[in-house]
């Protein structure tokens, strides 16, 4: 039985229209990110948009890398957050206060959800969420799949694990109406400059800090070290050989572990 679909009147009964200010759901689309991004293209003011879709056929991850997963089987998400105040140089923690805010939402049910630097939610080994943000100035766009009901055998990559694989049944709209309101708390700590306590909350389920890492730049070039921090910027920080290399998610091209 195919689980029940997304409740979008109950979504837009239960959040915020200051916050979220037009919410959709459609049955069926290659990529939320991309239908986000032409309707700002086509002169659309997207900021405060949500779009959700039932099954994502074409989702998109970092670096181009593609995925799908059974309908209703996930939470495929994309909103517009807009930047207008705040610094560019700060854009970059919207993808790492995303990866937060789903990671607070599940450890909220009782999954013990960590953050793999930059912004893939963990539980253990398995992949539970991705997040990617791709700019549509003043807009960015921030999509994420949180994988819900998939069995072992539905999985789009055998490293993923799912909330019913955990022993969480969820209810996908209840879920949603959680996490965008976990999202709006950190957007409102982005906006105004709350770098530090986000750096905080994010060292605190980082699954990065303290491991052997290397990090793949473009050109084939590498850094291995151990990851022993995240900056009030979100960077990560790496101990190469005694030297603190710092890192932005728009460095690297991988993150992988090293041996010790």
């Amino acid at each position: 039985m195919d689980p029940s679909p997304l409740d979008v009147d109950v979504l837009r009964a239960a959040l915020p229209t200051t916050q979220w200010r037009r919410v959709d759901v459609v049955e069926e689309t290659g990529s939320t990110n991309a239908d986000l991004i032409a309707r700002a293209s086509a002169g659309e003011d997207i900021a405060g948009a949500v779009l959700l879709a039932e099954h994502q056929t074409a989702g998109r991850g970092r670096h181009g890398r593609t995925w799908s997963a059974p309908p209703r089987s996930q939470i495929s998400m994309s909103v517009g957050v807009d930047t207008t105040g705040v610094a560019p140089d700060a854009w970059g923690w919207l993808p790492l206060l995303t990866g937060l805010a789903v990671a607070h939402t599940v450890r909220d049910l009782g999954v013990d959800a960590g953050l793999k630097w930059p912004n893939d939610v963990l539980v253990g080994t398995g992949k539970l969420a991705g997040i990617l943000a791709e700019v549509a100035a003043p807009v960015i766009v921030v999509g994420l799949g949180l994988n819900v009901s998939l069995t072992a055998d539905e999985l789009p990559d055998p490293n993923a694990v799912s909330l019913l694989m955990l022993g969480h049944d969820a209810d996908r709209t209840a879920l949603t109406v959680d996490l965008l309101h976990a999202l709006g708390g950190r957007l409102a700590q982005w906006r105004a400059g709350e770098d530090a306590a986000l750096a905080a909350d994010y060292r605190a389920v980082s699954t990065t800090i303290g491991t052997q890492v290397r990090a793949l730049l473009p050109g084939d070039s590498e850094i291995v070290g151990t990851a022993t921090g995240i900056d009030d910027s979100g960077r990560l920080l790496i101990d190469d050989a005694g030297t603190t290399v710092t890192v932005s998610a728009g460095d690297i091209t991988h993150l992988r572990p090293a041996s010790p």
